[in-house]
């Protein structure tokens, strides 16, 4: 086996997204919704288990963490008190020739990008969210917002998170979920998208903890991307200028990937100090503030943010594993997936049809023992491996006329195509061992 470095463009992964069932374009057979897409059978198993690795690598000493599902619409004071309806903003820009929109810092200003021509009106602000109207009547106590991010859900329910589970500080609140932009120039796929998903948590601590609690979650963090086998050499921290903090932010590092198109955000982990409970309070009337049993006094807690888009992920980690190499004189497309994080852990393949029966049993038993399978046969043994390979499937077991003999079957390895030839009754705990040796070697 012949390998090789590979740099996949975007237009090829976009392909094999939709050819193998991972990504579709939102109402594809009507034109399609810039910025929005379906997640097909691949891909909906694939952002499961990185909301599950997620969700597990959370785990801390410093304290619980609890989880949150927010409404996906919330009234106009929210985002009045968070700073969104106010500062939501993005330069836009459109041609007056060819009358297409831009963001302002996404152009060279001396030629647009569709006609070529330099002839635009002048750059003003874009408010992002998706404002709509509550019941019948259209006025302005029945605005709201579809939300632009996910942690004002956590805010708003910070004390009834705090009195109901009976948490102390410090403590954390972890949400997956949607959020709406109306981005103005949607791109690079899942990069930058109108509908996504956010997985945040957001950690409450005392002010005077909050700097230190910033650099454990930096490294907390940084853990998880080795954990689920992203390279280590294309994930960086950049720290924020002073220019480019939120408003919310006293502190701001992003955690970054190499993509083909460059250094980019995956990540944000920010020390937004007191802001949006004391910006809450303000608004509501609500005091937000907790009581210090040691001191004797009140604060406000402050709070260190981590962010990442799900989706974002998503592309991230077949990027990463995409790779070419070519096996006995022909090309191989490889997604070479941590096997915790692979959308199907194992395929079965009947040597012929007529084992399939047996086959289906070693599926179920799969199955029933906690692993994603799927049974494959069709087509010639070597035509499975490879469309096995293409979808990241770590392990492809083949039953054939020998294993009503012997009672083992042939494993084969993705990443190195060796087979050995293992017993039924020991198979799944061979997998399932194969499986942590591969986290683990990822994680060191």
């Amino acid at each position: 086996m012949k390998s090789s470095e590979t740099s996949v463009s975007l237009e090829t992964l976009v392909s094999l997204c939709k050819r193998r069932g991972f990504v579709y374009p939102a109402a594809d057979i009507y034109g399609g919704i810039n910025g929005v897409y379906d997640f097909g059978p691949l891909g909906t198993l694939l952002k499961k288990k990185l909301r599950n690795a997620w969700l597990t690598s959370l785990e801390n000493k410093l304290g619980p963490i609890v989880e949150l599902e927010g409404s996906l619409l919330a009234p106009e004071a929210v985002w009045k008190a968070s700073g969104h309806v106010d500062g939501f903003h993005d330069p836009m820009i459109d041609c007056k020739n060819c009358k297409h929109r831009f963001r302002a810092d996404d152009v060279d200003l001396t030629a647009c990008p569709s006609c070529g021509k330099c002839d635009w009106t002048e750059v003003r602000n874009f408010n992002m969210m998706f404002k709509t109207q509550l019941g019948a009547l259209e006025n302005a106590s029945s605005t709201c917002y579809l939300r632009p991010e996910t942690a004002q859900a956590v805010f708003v329910n910070f004390k009834n998170v705090l009195t109901t589970c009976r948490v102390k500080i410090p403590f954390g609140i972890a949400q997956v979920g949607k959020a709406f932009r109306n981005e103005i120039t949607p791109k690079q796929f899942l990069f930058r998208m109108r509908e996504f998903e956010q997985m945040e948590i957001e950690w409450f601590c005392k002010p005077e903890t909050s700097n230190d609690m910033l650099s454990f979650w930096i490294e907390h963090r940084l853990g998880f991307y080795k954990m689920i086998g992203i390279t280590p050499g294309k994930v960086r921290i950049r720290e924020h200028e002073k220019h480019e903090l939120a408003h919310y932010a006293a502190r701001c590092v992003d955690v970054e990937y190499q993509f083909p198109f460059g250094w980019k955000e995956l990540e944000g982990i920010a020390h937004r100090g007191a802001f949006d409970l004391t910006q809450h309070s303000k608004h509501s009337g609500k005091d937000l503030a907790v009581f210090d049993e040691e001191t004797r006094e009140s604060y406000v807690p402050h709070v260190v943010e981590s962010s990442i888009g799900v989706d974002r992920l998503f592309l991230t980690t077949l990027f990463d594993a995409y790779r070419e190499d070519e096996v006995e004189g022909e090309k191989r497309v490889v997604l070479s997936l941590a096997p915790s994080i692979a959308p199907i852990t194992v395929a079965f393949m009947p040597l012929v049809k007529k084992l399939s029966e047996p086959v289906e049993k070693l599926y179920d038993q799969a199955r029933e023992g906690g692993l994603t399978a799927q049974i494959d046969e069709s087509g010639s043994i070597g035509k499975r491996y490879r469309r096995q390979d293409e979808i990241g499937t770590p392990f492809c077991v083949t039953y054939d006329f020998d294993s009503e003999q012997d009672h083992c079957v042939t494993v084969r390895d993705r990443d190195t195509t060796k087979q050995e030839r293992v017993a039924i009754d020991k198979l799944l705990t061979y997998i399932k061992d194969a499986m942590k040796k591969g986290t683990e070697s990822r994680g060191k």
